[in-house]
């Protein structure tokens, strides 16, 4: 939905985006990859199925892979 702006469940096209964000004590859209870091989760949702992807910027791929908390 991301880079189609088209619902793949749906194929609707009312797609709308929720910046991510990092709040105070851990609120927000994020991911915790640290005891002080986090990572901004973007969400995208469809409004006529309710459908959603999440996506995290590029530039935060090496700090998720850096991340103790990650498994593989």
């Amino acid at each position: 939905m991301k880079n189609s702006k088209i619902c793949p469940k749906c194929n609707h096209t009312d797609i709308l985006r929720f910046e991510g964000q990092v709040g105070p004590y851990g609120s927000g859209n994020n991911m915790p990859i640290g005891v002080f870091t986090a990572v901004k989760i973007h969400r995208y949702i469809c409004t006529a199925c309710g459908f959603t992807e999440e996506w995290i910027d590029r530039e935060d791929m090496e700090k998720i892979k850096k991340s103790k908390k990650a498994q593989r």
